[in-house]
């Protein structure tokens, strides 16, 4: 039987779409960067101060106590507190692409906030508070909460699972979403997962790519693989060193990407990162990748790794951002915590 698209009911911007704001978190789980937390606020700080310069930044924090810390860091550090809005809000971790809302449009331009169910990628049990967050800040913020259902149960859907064009197509993993490890939901087929994308995100093209990269503690996020830079052109991290483990998993993501189509059938133009090397901590291998950069109004702020791949990348997104400011942001003690910039980031469209 021929598929008949539904008519979306909402529309996911794309991330370089004009933004109100970034929702962060406050860090405050030494447990997420053992032995490590005590650079983490200041990376949060130097985000802050550069997302600032141009638009508002949303921050939750668990109390006040918190808030007062963040408060004094953040001033100084140089961030511009009058663009900062400050939500006492209770959270077990800050990845705040996974566990707080995804902002979407209706027909008529009209924000609203979809609310998926998070259990903490299907691994860790203290997620109670984190999958209550979108349901707080509906309590704080005008635009309607949209719980997202299907098959009569609510969805389990991480943004750092899924990246958009703004356009129709929508980027995953097989590995995260079809894997029987780390099942998010456990009776979901790949056409359940495609009609929950169109429903809720206005998609009416999934690319799915194979594997996430060696470290991800989330089992194949892809804004750690390949991520739309704009409505025609996505970005891909690649690894050249056949020893390495990576190799294998991302060539055939790659090649996956240069047979895609966009929504309107057309290839895209697929443009290829390197990988930093392999980065290690207390014998594990990190999670360190360049694809998980956050898009804001004016600037892009990308993970760097005291690597020499670090120039490089900031040069390739420069050129494929010419209106915005390319900043790398030191992340080799961020990704002890097994995500970067844009895993606790989430962006708010205008």
């Amino acid at each position: 039987m021929r598929h008949i698209p539904l008519l979306p009911t909402y529309l996911m911007p794309a991330e370089w779409e004009k933004q109100h704001a970034v929702w962060l978190a406050w860090p405050h789980n030494k447990e997420d960067w053992p032995g490590k937390f005590a650079p983490i606020p200041w990376v949060y700080c130097e985000i802050v101060r550069l997302v600032t310069q141009a638009q508002r930044v949303r921050l939750v924090v668990r109390n006040a106590r918190d808030e007062a810390q963040a408060r004094e860091l953040l001033a100084r550090a140089g961030a511009n507190l009058d663009k900062v809005d400050f939500f006492i809000i209770p959270t077990d971790r800050i990845w705040l692409r996974d566990s707080g809302p995804i902002f979407v449009r209706d027909g008529s331009g009209r924000k609203h906030m979809l609310d998926w169910r998070f259990n903490a990628w299907a691994k860790y049990p203290n997620h109670k508070k984190d999958d209550k967050v979108p349901q707080h800040i509906a309590g704080h913020i005008p635009y309607p909460r949209i719980v997202s259902m299907h098959k009569g149960t609510r969805v389990v859907l991480e943004g750092g699972s899924i990246d958009v064009n703004g356009k129709g197509t929508l980027l995953t993993t097989e590995e995260c979403l079809l894997s029987k490890v780390q099942c998010r939901n456990p009776r979901f087929t790949r056409g359940d997962y495609e009609n929950v994308f169109e429903k809720y995100l206005g998609i009416t093209n999934t690319i799915w790519l194979d594997k996430g990269i060696v470290g991800d503690d989330t089992h194949g996020h892809v804004d750690d693989l390949a991520r739309f830079v704009n409505p025609t052109t996505v970005v891909v991290v690649s690894e050249k060193d056949k020893r390495d483990d990576n190799y294998g998993l991302l060539r055939e993501n790659v090649k996956r990407l240069k047979a895609a189509r966009d929504q309107n059938g057309k290839k895209l133009t697929v443009v290829e990162l390197p990988m930093p090397k392999p980065l290690f901590f207390e014998g594990q291998r990190l999670p360190a990748s360049y694809a998980n950069f956050l898009i804001t109004n004016a600037a892009v702020l990308v993970p760097t790794f005291n690597d020499l791949a670090d120039r490089i990348v900031l040069n390739i997104l420069a050129e494929l951002f010419p209106r915005h400011e390319v900043v790398g942001i030191h992340c080799v003690d961020m990704v002890w915590g097994l995500g970067t910039i844009h895993c606790m980031s989430q962006q708010e469209p205008a």
